[in-house]
């Protein structure tokens, strides 16, 4: 008897749990810290090659094991072991409002080399958004309630049309590949590519490689309903920040009417420390018991603000980017002002962090440009 959602008709199947939880969170990270408008309204993406373009492409190692065993997963399921490529890995999110009717995944002419696609969900219905089911049109299982590290494969043509639901509230993200036969379309000799250009051999070193280097500001703009925002300063926005520039100087955070004496090199990074703080909460708030390491160079206290500091130009319209990335639970962890010892752990955490992934990217590095293919490499020191 053929397993459970099997058919000629609409060959497909669900994978409950698929992710662990660990890295549905550490995913999610990824994308708030880093994304950028997506391909349609109401949708923010984060692709590979833009992590690797924005000076983050330590960031690409956390999708090399889960890209493996999803390309296994999908040969295992549709009998084309040894067959498949990667053509396309990306974390997508759907805002407020945000929604697609009914279509098949190879339904354009630049798009008939996708075979098979892989949605994994990385939070939940009902939790931390609601809308935003996924519908195929025929055939078993014909709806799924996204669920936080479940994961649907399916065949890329009409024997799978499907549809999402519009987003009701919230932010529903999900990690998105598809698969292709044809070597042509192979992302991993794109991104190969793209790191070679920027390897050490090629003069591209740095006393600092983990500060990101933001895309051009018009990457980062949402317009909503005649207004807009910056998603970067927006995300900063709904957790009670106000990016501020000093007239001769760089970035610094503000709340209320006090500012966090720390620099940041522009506000992608920025919002990195903060979204990875609130990635990693309970972790740095237990460290901030403790003295940190010496030599470390801290944030001072907050200090009142100073007339010459401004907000940053061109950051938007607040009421757009409360409505559309506003949380459905309605929590706000910040109300309460800066928590000094998790936010001056978390930067220290944070450098920590990507810096072991880049050690990891540059053992692993060598390997994939002599083989072709991008794999998890066993004593690179992370998995998933």
């Amino acid at each position: 008897m053929p397993p459970e959602g099997e058919g000629e008709a609409n060959p497909r199947l669900l994978l409950p749990g698929f992710l662990p939880q660990s890295l549905c969170k550490e995913l999610e990270f990824i994308h708030r810290s880093c994304c950028a408008v997506g391909y349609r309204p109401g949708v923010l993406s984060t692709t590979l090659s833009h992590l690797i373009a924005t000076g983050c492409a330590h960031l690409v190692v956390p999708f090399v094991p889960v890209r493996e065993r999803l390309r296994e997963k999908v040969e295992e399921r549709f009998g084309c072991e040894f067959e498949l490529f990667v053509e396309f890995t990306g974390l997508v999110s759907w805002c407020k409002g945000a929604s697609i009717g009914w279509h098949s995944d190879d339904n354009r002419p630049y798009l008939k080399q996708r075979d098979f696609a892989a949605v994994c969900y990385l939070n939940s219905c009902g939790k931390d958004f609601t809308g935003g089911i996924f519908h195929f049109k025929d055939g078993s299982p014909g709806s799924i309630i996204p669920h936080a590290g479940d994961a649907v494969i399916y065949t890329a043509d009409s024997q799978n049309i499907h549809s999402v639901d519009e987003v009701i509230d919230g932010e529903r993200l999900t990690l998105t590949l598809w698969f292709t036969r044809d070597k042509t379309h192979d992302e991993d000799a794109k991104l190969i590519s793209l790191l070679s250009e920027r390897s050490p051999e090629n003069g591209e070193t740095s006393p600092r490689p983990t500060l990101p280097i933001p895309a051009p500001n018009s990457m980062y703009w949402f317009p909503h309903q005649g207004s807009g925002f910056d998603i970067r300063w927006g995300r900063l926005h709904i957790l009670g920040y106000d990016p501020l520039e000093q007239l001769m100087g760089p970035l610094q955070l503000g709340k209320g009417k006090e500012i966090f004496d720390a620099e940041f090199l522009n506000i992608l990074h920025a919002l990195q420390i903060v979204q990875f703080y609130d990635w990693k909460t309970s972790g740095v708030e237990e460290q901030g018991r403790e003295d940190p390491a010496p030599g470390r160079a801290l944030c001072p206290s907050p200090v009142e603000r100073a007339s010459s500091r401004s907000p940053v130009v061109g950051q938007g319209d607040p009421q757009a980017a409360d409505s559309v990335l506003g949380s459905a639970t309605g929590d706000d962890v910040w109300s309460n002002g800066f928590d000094l010892a998790g936010l001056r752990n978390a930067m220290v955490a944070w450098e920590e962090y990507v810096r072991a992934l880049d050690e990891v990217l540059r053992r692993s590095f060598p390997l994939w440009r002599t083989n072709e293919i991008m794999f998890p490499v066993s004593d690179a020191g992370h998995s998933d």
